[in-house]
């Protein structure tokens, strides 16, 4: 049975190298300068640009959204923000949800940020919210991501033909998902 608590009231999230905490407007800046990075779009498939104000707005809400979890990856030392996360799509009926996340600049990627960021959060959406399976899209170029995905348990479901059309070229994305007892805790 999933507990609707764990998602009303917003975990921080202690790891060695990253500390998830609840993303609120105090993020918003840095929130909305990734949105600019080109190569954090590319990963993410965003192709509209989000203004400034949309960003002022998104994270001004996340915290009395009691369906879904959404964390600001920063690191434990200074605060800074590294990118940000969400567990979403909460399906209580079959203990399943959506997983997303991204880091703000390609200068966190190869750290294992990502990695310990997914695994504090996988932990608590099987342990605290109850899940059984939290699934998760990514393009197939996103090797990195990927071999990320597959150490934390996820393993790969499906593929979904040329969703993406990026610069004149397509790509596929794949659904990858991980069970309560196929996670790998670190």
């Amino acid at each position: 049975m999933i507990n609707t608590s764990a998602l009303r009231d917003k975990p921080t999230l202690t790891g060695k190298s990253v500390r998830l905490v609840p993303l609120c407007s105090e993020h918003t800046d840095a929130y909305f300068a990734a949105s600019l990075d080109e190569e954090v779009r590319r990963l993410t498939g965003t192709h509209r640009q989000l203004t400034y104000a949309e960003a002022k707005e998104w994270c001004q809400t996340r915290a009395s959204r009691t369906d879904r979890l959404d964390l600001a990856i920063t690191a434990p030392r200074d605060g800074r923000y590294l990118g940000e996360l969400s567990i979403y799509s909460v399906a209580p009926e079959n203990e399943s949800a959506g997983y997303r996340i991204a880091l703000s600049a390609i200068e966190f990627a190869g750290r294992g940020l990502g990695r310990e960021a997914t695994q504090l959060v996988l932990e608590y959406a099987f342990e605290h919210i109850g899940l059984h399976r939290v699934w998760l899209y990514v393009y197939a170029f996103n090797m990195r991501a990927i071999a990320v995905y597959r150490s934390c348990g996820f393993t790969v479901e499906g593929r979904l033909r040329d969703s993406l059309l990026w610069e004149g070229r397509r790509h596929d994305a794949l659904l990858m998902a991980v069970l309560r007892n196929d996670f790998r805790p670190t």
